[in-house]
């Protein structure tokens, strides 16, 4: 079998990948058991993507983890995303910070269970001084308010003028995103066949390459992380000019 990882070009690595992980639900549906069964099943899946990162050096993953329009799923599921979440930091937290990780999330983590929050907070205090990679869970998260979010604090400053509207710019902008630390996706992988980008980094995303994979979240291996890699780093990322402007 082919060794993947040795086909990649180390000089050509995305800074920021960031991953819709779907398609829990239809893994375990197609074997005949509850929704859950995906989720608890995933697990494996999240630690291929974060080992495989790790292992090429991509110095910032984004998981998409929980969405603010997923409260809206039957309570029984969100119970166990949010079990399985506080399980997940306990079991995991010392394997990221061995890996020299360091924990961030984005998104409105006030509305989580207080132990879920209190424990995400203990990981982000516990690997604040890591280096060798960041780990970003976007968590109770919907790019669209978080637009609003940036928008209305613009707005304020505006009102009580401290900024006029010609200082109004890109970069003031992404300084009111809760990514503002992080650079832009280069990359966005979505698993399941299904083709949107469901209110993920909307703003964050406006120049990556996207890709759709036919593969169900919890069958997700280093090795397709590693392929989408490869046809990332074949594409020509042009920036809006020519191919000639670029190879020039």
């Amino acid at each position: 079998m082919q060794d993947l990882k040795k086909l990649i070009n180390k000089d050509k690595l995305p800074k920021h990948v960031a991953v819709i992980m779907d398609g829990n639900g239809r893994w375990a549906k197609s074997r005949g058991e509850e929704r859950t069964f995906g989720h608890k099943n995933a697990i494996t899946a999240v630690r291929n993507v974060i080992n495989a990162c790790n292992e090429i050096h991509i110095p910032y993953l984004t998981l998409y983890t929980f969405s603010s329009e997923n409260w809206n799923r039957p309570k029984e599921e969100v119970d166990t995303l949010m079990n399985l979440l506080s399980e997940t930091l306990l079991l995991e937290a010392e394997e990221i910070f061995t890996k020299g990780l360091r924990m961030h999330v984005v998104g409105d983590i006030t509305q989580l269970p207080e132990l879920v929050r209190d424990q995400l907070l203990n990981v982000i205090e516990l690997t604040k001084n890591n280096k060798k990679g960041n780990l970003i869970l976007a968590l109770n998260y919907g790019s669209q308010k978080e637009i609003l979010k940036a928008v209305r604090e613009i707005s304020q400053d505006v009102k009580d003028g401290n900024i006029d509207v010609e200082d109004i710019d890109e970069k003031m902008f992404e300084s009111h995103l809760y990514t503002k630390d992080f650079p832009a996706v280069d990359l966005m992988i979505r698993t399941s066949g299904e083709v949107r980008i469901s209110n993920f980094l909307l703003w964050q995303i406006a120049y990556a390459e996207l890709q759709f994979l036919d593969v169900l979240w919890p069958d997700f291996t280093k090795d397709t992380f590693f392929q989408c890699i490869l046809d990332y780093q074949n594409k020509e990322r042009r920036y809006g000019m020519t191919s000639d402007q670029i190879s020039s």
